[in-house]
Formats: structure tokens, C-alpha cells, sequence
């Protein structure tokens, strides 16, 4: 039997509010258009609740709210308002629209699959220090998302500017902590070893972000951040990302930039997510002897960024270029490189005949005589 939202059904709920410790549904329950249902008492859902039209709302000026069961609720609109959080103990979906009015939204960051679900490019308003999601966020859409996240009463939004106009999902959680202790992503991010263009990282916060397409991504700062720690020029700053395969802090770019040392947002170069166990801000080394790598360009004969650019190789010759695609195959090489690749193929993969690449990320390693190697992702994109 399916239950129709209406007056009655509400006045239903908070008549038993009293009687019982939480509303629990077993059964079907839809939410038409127009309706609205409150909850004042926790859910649990073991039922279907997930094909709803109109206004769910959590309501608690005194205690906190849990979500639990067995399945995930979808909701078309939703607004919280629990002084005292509201916990999901499930993941909670959200279609259309969400509005945060007090407390936060509490995710579990041991189990990422119980995370606050924008599905179909649903979005949100309200968020801030003591209105966010403290936890791991999912988004499923095509558009371009600010995940509403943060950490205690600390709001600090992620952004992913979606390269590619698939419907995909992205997943992301920030922590205030120092990633050489991480609390739950498998140890230690060791913020000392990081590819030799960059001078330092950082060692009080960072992002988890996972996907499978690539992004660009762009990351915030506030007072706590402590960025004149890391460079005393906005425009030094890059987001960096640790990669478990090279077990170091790699440089992903700086594309924008803005605010300032107390307060601004930085976005990265295009990269995919999942390569990748955590990202934060670092910054590069300037000066004599530095060596800067452009991580993304653009082949497609407009005479803007048509090659592979590496600033500062003068510094050192009888250097040696290898990229390899994500097969671990090689398709270009190159000694004393001069900064000519323009994504066509001189290794065993052709793809035309014109050997030129496809889209897509690759790999880099460089090799140099009198320095440390440098290896990281580089994404061809036309």
C-alpha cells in the first residue's frame, strides 16, 4: 500500500512524535507534488522512499536527528533544521534542492558510501560554518559542483569544473588535519616528498575527492589555512596531489587564482581524481635553478599552449623525456627536450596516421642529470 502525503499524514507523524523515538518505514511511501512531511523524531527507513516530489524537512530545536536503515531515501526538495545535526547513518539522496537553516549534515568518513547524494545535478543553499556538511558529499550530475563541505564548524567548498559533459559522479570530503597523520585515509601523505618543482606543502588540511573523469578542481583558504606559511606570492600557490604510485606530493597546476593571503580559492590544471589519495595547496620553487611544469595543453593548431611546455630545462641539459599512457605504454620520448611535443606519437602506439593522441591523461617521467627525476600526470585536451 502507498502512502500520499497530505495535512493529514503530518498532523499523523507529530501526534505520534511523543510515542515514539522515531518515524519507521517498512512499507512505500511517496511524496506527491505539492506535499510536504516533517520530521521531528529520527527516520529509519528499511521501505521505498525514493521516488518523491514536493518537501521533506528535519525539524529539532533541542536534539539531534538520525537517518538509518536499510535504504537510501531520495527526496525532490529538502530543508534542515536541527540545532544539533542531523547524522545519516545512510546515505540520504537529494534531487533538487536542499537548504541548510541550522546544524550541519554529519557523514560517517569511514564509510564513504554513506555520504548526502546530489543526484540528477541537484544543488543547494545556506551553507556555511555551522551549516555544511561535515562528512563525505556525493554529486551525479553534468554540471559543474561546489560540494558544501567542511570540517567541525569550519566550511571550506571544494569545486569540480567538469572537463566532460557525461553525466558522472564525484565524491569529496574535506579534513582539517595534518595529512602526514591522516585519520582515515591509510596513514601517512608525507608532505616531504613532493616532485622537485614544488618547494612545500601544506600540513593543515586537504581534500579527499574521487572520480573518474577528468577535472579541473578548484580548492579554498581562510585564516586557518596559514597560507603566507607556504609562499608570499598568490601566484606561486598550485594544488597539489599525492599520488600512491609515485608515493609524492604531485604538482596539478594553478590555472585561476583569487583573494588573499587570509581568504581566496585556487584551481587546478585538468587531472583525474582518482589517481590521486588526497589533494591540498602547496606552492613552487622561483628562482634560479627552478623547473616548472605546465601539466595540461591544448594541440589543436590555434597557436595557444599547442605543446608540452617545461620552463627552466636550461638549467638542465642532457635531460630526457618519457610519456607514457595510462596502459603504462610509451608513446613519446625525446633527449634534451625542447619543449616541441604537440601530443603526436614517436613510441609503439600510433592511432592515425598522423600518430596524433587522443584525448586524455598521460603520464610523464623526466629525467634529469643533476636533479631529482620529475614524474606526474599530463592531460592532452583539443
Amino acid at each position: 500500500m502507498k502512502f500520499y502525503t497530505s495535512l493529514f499524514f503530518i498532523l499523523y507523524i507529530f501526534a505520534f512524535a511523543k510515542a515514539q523515538s522515531a518515524f519507521h518505514n517498512f512499507g512505500d511511501i511517496q511524496i506527491h507534488n505539492q506535499g510536504q512531511i516533517g520530521f521531528h523524531i529520527d527516520l529509519i527507513n528499511d521501505g521505498d522512499f525514493d521516488q518523491n516530489l514536493g518537501l521533506a524537512g528535519f525539524y529539532n530545536t533541542q536534539n539531534e536527528l538520525f537517518v538509518s536503515g536499510s535504504n537510501q531515501p531520495i527526496f525532490f526538495d529538502m530543508e534542515v533544521d536541527v540545532a544539533n545535526d542531523l547524522i545519516l547513518e545512510v546515505a540520504v539522496g537529494v534531487s533538487n534542492f536542499l537548504e541548510f537553516i541550522d546544524g550541519r549534515i554529519i557523514t560517517p568518513r569511514t564509510e564513504i558510501p554513506t555520504y548526502l547524494n546530489f543526484t540528477n545535478n541537484g544543488n543547494y543553499l545556506g551553507e556555511a560554518d555551522p551549516t555544511h556538511v561535515d562528512g563525505y558529499v556525493n554529486n551525479d550530475g553534468d554540471l559543474d559542483f561546489r560540494f558544501p563541505i567542511g570540517d567541525d564548524f569550519r566550511l571550506r567548498t571544494m569545486s569540480v569544473l567538469r572537463e566532460d559533459t557525461s553525466f558522472t559522479s564525484y565524491t569529496g570530503a574535506y579534513f582539517f588535519e595534518d595529512p602526514n597523520n591522516t585519520s582515515t585515509l591509510g596513514g601517512a601523505l608525507t608532505t616531504s616528498n613532493f616532485q622537485n618543482t614544488l618547494s612545500i606543502i601544506s600540513e593543515h588540511e586537504y581534500w579527499d575527492l574521487d572520480g573518474i573523469m577528468p577535472v579541473r578542481v578548484t580548492l579554498t583558504w581562510d585564516e586557518q589555512s596559514e597560507i603566507e606559511l607556504l609562499t608570499d606570492q598568490l601566484s606561486s600557490l598550485r594544488v597539489v596531489g599525492f599520488s600512491p604510485a609515485l608515493n609524492q606530493w604531485v604538482n596539478l597546476g594553478n590555472s585561476a587564482f583569487s583573494g588573499t593571503e587570509s581568504e581566496g580559492e585556487l584551481t587546478s590544471d585538468v587531472f583525474e581524481p582518482n589517481f590521486f589519495t588526497a589533494i591540498t595547496i602547496g606552492s613552487i620553487l622561483r628562482g634560479n635553478g627552478s623547473i616548472n611544469v605546465f601539466t595540461i595543453f591544448t594541440p589543436n593548431g590555434d597557436g595557444l599552449n599547442d605543446t608540452f611546455i617545461i620552463e627552466g630545462l636550461e638549467t638542465s641539459p642532457n635531460n630526457e623525456l618519457f610519456i607514457y599512457n595510462r596502459w603504462g605504454v610509451e608513446v613519446y620520448s625525446k633527449r634534451n627536450y625542447d619543449n616541441s611535443f604537440s601530443g603526436q606519437s614517436n613510441g609503439r602506439v600510433t592511432v592515425n596516421e598522423s600518430g596524433q593522441l587522443p584525448v586524455g591523461t598521460y603520464y610523464y617521467v623526466l629525467k634529469l642529470r643533476d636533479q631529482e627525476d620529475i614524474a606526474g600526470p599530463l592531460y592532452i585536451n583539443r
